[in-house]
């Protein structure tokens, strides 16, 4: 009985031991460039890694023309902000939003030439706590299959080597990070521009939950890492409440960027904020030591597949659904700048009611 035991107790020590740190990029803006869907001069308007076809929950009364216009993508400029009620406003809403701003070819910085995400947002001048979120257009999928998308957008087939990477499209800096047990930091590389705002990291996990991470304050000028060290991360083994998992079907937990926060204090300035962001990324510890083993278990049982593609159906219906009302919403649109004249030149009156003089 005893020898069962320190057997049991060792096993456990020694998961806990392999389960070490490691380091991954949530989400890199800089990949998120547009870069096919062309519209009518000819420029892309969408990002072909994360390019989404969201005509499969339209329905039947759509032609096929009208479903070919139904995809979007993670491309920054169709990231949207969203403020809260003491902030909206119609000049915050017309006003505040995301765009693609490029760095300059001779910038010091590693990643000069290319574009981070630029983001304006309008808080209110009055003395008011407000906030701002600054969120991609569709809540990123986790399961969606690993495939290329062609210049217009299309999905492909999956290659058998993008099968046998066993990863997920949005994996890789686009927004998802798998296997991931205990978060112990996390970095955003950002400029500053002596703003007071704060900025919070929102993240959500496997369960569903979302939780925002307090990055620090924007006030200061040039390029900085902000970061954030898990207060309740146990970096000593033996002080550790080691658990033990089953291997399969439990799958790999994983954590998804759903956006920033950011936050502006009633004694602060109001007005116009102006920011930028170059990446998330996160040091966790794994979840799962993944290693090759004897029997192929997902082959023969098949769980986790199954459990994905229900997770993942259920994501694109909720994703497909609203992506379709915003079409609809735009589709209504009005596009005229100004009216259609119904006047002949010499009967036009000048802006006092008087008559143009010949």
């Amino acid at each position: 009985m005893k020898r069962t035991f320190l057997f049991v107790a060792a096993s456990m020590l020694l998961a806990g031991i392999c389960a070490f740190a490691d380091e991954a990029t949530v989400i890199d803006f800089t990949l998120l460039k547009p870069d096919c869907v062309a519209d009518e001069n000819g420029n892309p308007t969408e990002n072909g890694h994360t390019v989404m076809d969201f005509s499969t929950a339209a329905g039947a009364t759509f032609t096929e023309d009208q479903k070919d216009l139904m995809k979007t993508s993670l491309a920054l400029p169709r990231w949207e902000v969203s403020l809260n009620s003491s902030a909206r406003t119609v000049r915050s809403l017309g006003l505040s939003t995301v765009v693609a701003a490029p760095v300059k070819s001779e910038s010091t910085q590693p990643f000069a030439g290319e574009s981070v995400m630029g983001v304006r947002v309008v808080f209110p001048e009055w003395n008011a706590n407000a906030y701002a979120y600054i969120k991609p257009p569709f809540e990123i999928p986790a399961y969606e299959p690993l495939a290329s998308a062609d210049e217009n957008g299309v999905r492909q087939e999956p290659t058998d080597e993008e099968k046998a990477s066993g990863k997920t499209l949005f994996e890789d800096g686009y927004g998802v990070v798998k296997n991931v047990g205990t978060i112990k930091s996390i970095a955003v590389t950002t400029m500053g521009m002596n703003y007071p705002e704060g900025l919070y990291v929102l993240l959500k996990d496997t369960d569903g939950v979302e939780r925002r991470y307090f990055m620090g304050y924007l006030g200061f000028d040039g390029w900085k890492t902000l970061t954030w060290n898990n207060p309740q991360y146990i970096s000593e083994i033996r002080n550790r409440e080691i658990r033990v998992y089953p291997i399969y079907p439990r799958g790999l937990p994983f954590v998804k960027f759903t956006g920033f926060q950011i936050t502006r204090d009633a004694s602060h300035i109001g007005g116009d904020f102006i920011g930028y962001f170059k990446d998330v990324r996160i040091i966790y510890d794994k979840a799962l030591l993944t290693s090759d083993r004897d029997i192929a278990d997902e082959d023969l049982w098949g769980i986790i597949g199954k459990k994905e593609s229900e997770r993942q159906a259920a994501e694109m219906a909720k994703f497909g659904n609203k992506q379709v009302n915003r079409y609809l919403e735009k589709a209504k649109q009005a596009t005229e700048e100004s009216f259609t004249e119904n006047l002949a030149p010499s009967a036009q009156t000048t802006g006092n009611g008087a008559a143009d003089a010949k």
